[in-house]
């Protein structure tokens, strides 16, 4: 019997995502979390929040590491490096659109990124090297080197672009307009070199995310719309559909670690729980909020987060899960 507990206790099913609930939360926020982050070796999470606030958290302990506040720039996305104290971020203030490169550790900035010249809507890094990407609504895709303050490549986009690097850090892609466009990170200058189209949905892309096998890619867009595809074949799996949001947020979906499962938010402030294989709803969490909340899975962890006017953190009931174990 004990071996089954453990068994369950590790694969994440759908019973297990349906016992899901708020295990640890943080409510001293005066202003929404517009970004959080899980670093992929540490217990660490990072937060940005409209009260131009970055926090550091460490899970492990429940505890608040740091805050530190962006009065002069504000603060809206925020992004680890490889380090688990030093964060890449975008300001939110409307004159100065440079990315940051931060220590938590002794509040110092190590470098600047000056180059887009309108808000950054999407950042991300690669893990494998210290390159970044960043797409803005000046309507184009930056390429980064951590340790250069002038960009190493420009692609020009027509709409809000959507980025991310995949797992490997060899593939790029780049969404907009109803497309997902797939790069060679080695030889972006030559083009996509694949092309994916998701099924007519013209809205504004939100964000893109690749599973952790590099197997599924997803698209999240402004009109409630969260595709799933094939990442190799360009194939659209299935599209789920939630409450869309307005121009200014952002609908967040995050595969959970084994690519199983997507979780979202949506624009009435609820989160959505999804099975890729069934394409169905599993489980949804209703909220008090009208906002999408940003949404994060723990790498290799049975926890996701959530980030609204509160940063909570959810994990399984495992009295509920008892009864579900004992009931086999």
């Amino acid at each position: 019997m004990a071996e089954r507990e453990d068994k369950v206790s590790m694969e994440l099913t759908e019973e297990i995502l349906q016992s899901m609930e708020v295990g640890l939360a943080f409510r001293d926020y005066s202003g929404r979390i517009s970004s959080l982050d899980f670093h992929k070796a540490t217990s660490y999470v990072v937060t940005a929040s409209d009260d131009e606030s970055i926090r550091l958290y460490d899970v492990s302990t429940a505890t608040c590491l740091k805050t530190i506040n962006s009065k002069k720039y504000g603060v809206d996305l925020v992004c680890f490096t490889s380090h688990p104290t030093t964060v890449i971020y975008s300001s939110k203030n409307g004159w100065d659109e440079s990315l940051r490169l931060l220590s938590l550790h002794d509040n110092k900035y190590l470098r600047y990124f000056k180059g887009h010249h309108d808000r950054v809507v999407s950042l991300s890094l690669c893990s494998r090297k210290d390159c970044f990407i960043s797409g803005s609504l000046d309507r184009t895709v930056l390429l980064w080197d951590q340790r250069a303050e002038k960009c190493q490549g420009l692609l020009r986009v027509q709409g809000r672009p959507a980025t991310t690097y995949d797992d490997q850090g060899l593939v790029f892609a780049v969404a907009f307009g109803g497309f997902i466009r797939m790069f060679d990170a080695r030889k972006y200058e030559k083009g996509p070199f694949d092309i994916f189209s998701v099924g007519g949905d013209m809205s504004d892309a939100n964000v893109v995310k690749f599973s952790n096998d590099g197997r599924l890619v997803l698209l999240t867009t402004t009109d409630g719309h969260i595709h799933v595809l094939d990442s190799f074949r360009g194939t659209l799996l299935s599209t789920y559909n939630v409450k869309p949001v307005s121009s200014s947020s952002t609908l967040e979906a995050s595969f959970s670690p084994e690519g199983m499962f997507v979780i979202s938010g949506s624009g009435d402030g609820s989160v959505y729980a999804w099975s890729v294989r069934s394409g169905k709803e599993v489980t949804s969490w209703m909220s008090t909020e009208n906002e999408p909340p940003v949404v994060k899975w723990a790498p290799g962890n049975l926890m996701f987060a959530t980030g609204s006017s509160e940063l909570s953190f959810w994990i399984p009931d495992l009295s509920k899960l008892g009864a579900y174990v004992g009931r086999k």
